[in-house]
């Protein structure tokens, strides 16, 4: 892969910005898809998350982002380009800490292997992530794929 997966902190609009305008160089794409995953303030009971604090298996990011792209791409045959970026570090509630963008030659190919890519990504990125709570306590959480 020739991009950096990992962030350090939150995923900004200045990032955002810079891979959407380089969209316009992908000729060969008629349809971008865009998920960006935003850190929620939910409550639990008394307890409301304030941040997320993502850790992660460097070593291992690569691949397996690597085999996700492999995948989508041989499964989607009209894809041309997935790009994965994932906050590590606090990560405030409203800010975004994950955004795939696939770029396909048609709308239908981008948007289904975008959504299959957030799935897999859930499932098999080593990415942990700890809640941190309005009360300064914290716990870990596992991913749903709900």
């Amino acid at each position: 892969m020739s991009h950096k997966i990992l962030v350090n902190g939150p995923i900004t609009q200045e990032i955002v910005s810079s891979i959407i305008a380089k969209l316009a160089e992908k000729k060969d794409a008629g349809g971008h898809s865009v998920f960006i995953g935003q850190v929620r303030a939910d409550d639990f009971g008394a307890r409301r998350v304030k941040a997320i604090e993502y850790s992660a298996y460097e070593n291992m990011i690569e691949a397996e982002a690597g085999k996700i792209i492999k995948s989508l791409s041989e499964e989607f045959n009209d894809v041309k380009s997935i790009d994965i970026l994932h906050s590590t570090g606090i990560v405030m509630a409203g800010e975004i800490s994950l955004l795939v963008i696939v770029s396909a030659g048609h709308r239908h190919h981008a948007i289904s292997a975008c959504s299959k890519a957030v799935e897999m990504i859930k499932a098999s990125l080593p990415v942990w992530k700890k809640e941190i709570y309005e009360n300064n306590s914290a716990g870990w959480k596992e991913n749903s794929l709900a």
